[in-house]
Protein backbone atom coordinates (compact mmCIF):
# COMPACT_ATOMS: atom_id res chain seq x y z
CA UNK A 1 0.00 0.00 0.00
CA UNK A 2 3.03 2.28 0.46
CA UNK A 3 4.01 2.28 -3.32
CA UNK A 4 0.11 2.84 -3.96
CA UNK A 5 0.46 5.75 -1.47
CA UNK A 6 3.82 7.26 -3.00
CA UNK A 7 2.74 7.19 -6.89
CA UNK A 8 -0.43 8.51 -5.80
CA UNK A 9 1.08 11.46 -4.09
CA UNK A 10 3.16 12.33 -7.25
CA UNK A 11 0.32 11.69 -9.77
CA UNK A 12 -1.78 14.01 -7.93
CA UNK A 13 0.99 16.51 -7.52
CA UNK A 14 1.89 16.22 -11.52
CA UNK A 15 -2.12 17.02 -12.53
CA UNK A 16 -1.85 19.93 -9.85
CA UNK A 17 1.35 21.48 -11.88
CA UNK A 18 0.43 20.75 -14.81
CA UNK A 19 -3.59 20.64 -15.13
CA UNK A 20 -3.91 18.66 -18.27
CA UNK A 21 -1.74 17.92 -21.31
CA UNK A 22 -2.05 17.83 -25.08
CA UNK A 23 -1.46 15.77 -28.23
CA UNK A 24 -1.01 15.94 -31.81
CA UNK A 25 -3.08 13.83 -34.12
CA UNK A 26 -2.25 13.83 -37.97
CA UNK A 27 -5.55 13.25 -40.30
CA UNK A 28 -4.91 12.86 -43.77
CA UNK A 29 -7.32 15.10 -45.89
CA UNK A 30 -6.93 14.32 -49.39
CA UNK A 31 -4.85 11.65 -50.70
CA UNK A 32 -4.95 12.29 -54.68
CA UNK A 33 -1.94 10.31 -56.40
CA UNK A 34 1.50 11.68 -55.85
CA UNK A 35 -0.02 14.89 -53.70
CA UNK A 36 -1.00 14.03 -49.71
CA UNK A 37 -2.55 16.61 -47.85
CA UNK A 38 -2.75 16.15 -44.39
CA UNK A 39 -4.04 18.05 -40.96
CA UNK A 40 -2.12 18.60 -38.15
CA UNK A 41 -4.66 18.97 -34.86
CA UNK A 42 -3.30 19.77 -31.06
CA UNK A 43 -6.10 18.61 -28.66
CA UNK A 44 -5.57 19.98 -25.16
CA UNK A 45 -7.06 17.41 -22.63
CA UNK A 46 -7.72 19.28 -18.74
CA UNK A 47 -7.27 18.10 -15.84
CA UNK A 48 -9.37 19.82 -12.99
CA UNK A 49 -7.36 20.76 -9.83
CA UNK A 50 -10.09 19.19 -7.80
CA UNK A 51 -8.96 15.82 -9.47
CA UNK A 52 -5.18 15.73 -8.49
CA UNK A 53 -6.21 17.58 -4.75
CA UNK A 54 -8.26 14.40 -4.11
CA UNK A 55 -5.60 11.80 -5.41
CA UNK A 56 -2.67 13.60 -3.40
CA UNK A 57 -5.09 13.56 -0.16
CA UNK A 58 -6.16 9.67 -1.16
CA UNK A 59 -2.39 8.81 -1.52
CA UNK A 60 -0.88 10.88 1.72
CA UNK A 61 -3.78 8.56 3.36
CA UNK A 62 -2.87 5.57 2.38
CA UNK A 63 0.45 6.55 3.15
CA UNK A 64 -0.37 7.36 7.14
CA UNK A 65 -2.68 4.24 6.97
CA UNK A 66 -0.15 1.91 6.02
CA UNK A 67 2.86 2.87 8.05
CA UNK A 68 0.41 2.45 11.35
CA UNK A 69 -0.29 -1.59 10.31
CA UNK A 70 3.62 -2.20 10.42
Amino acid sequence: MRVAGIVLVILGALALGYQGFTYVTHDKVIDAGPVDVSVQKEKRVWIPPVVGGITVIGGLILLVTAGKRE
